[in-house]
């Protein structure tokens, strides 16, 4: 389990760099902040059962903060374009 959150680290690094590259910096701060989260992890050697509700944990943050995100956030339309 702990090899399944280094590939994590390693996906949102990749997409971090291209955020970063893309000049979308807040973002690629986000990524790389995602990025060592999941690395420092992955080093933990936590059991299984504390990985997935770790992962749980993140997932349910990321989808609340993505939805109002979207929900407030966002201009209506695709104004912003």
């Amino acid at each position: 389990m702990d090899r399944m959150y280094r590939v994590l680290g390693f996906w949102t690094g990749i997409f971090a760099v291209m955020f970063f590259l893309g000049d979308m910096y807040t973002t690629s701060l986000i990524f790389f902040g995602q990025t060592g989260f999941f690395l420092l992890l992955s080093y933990l050697k936590l059991s299984e059962r504390m990985y997935i509700y770790v992962f749980g944990a993140y997932l349910t943050v990321f989808f609340a903060g993505f939805t109002y995100w979207s929900t407030f956030m966002m201009p209506l339309g695709g104004a912003g374009h």
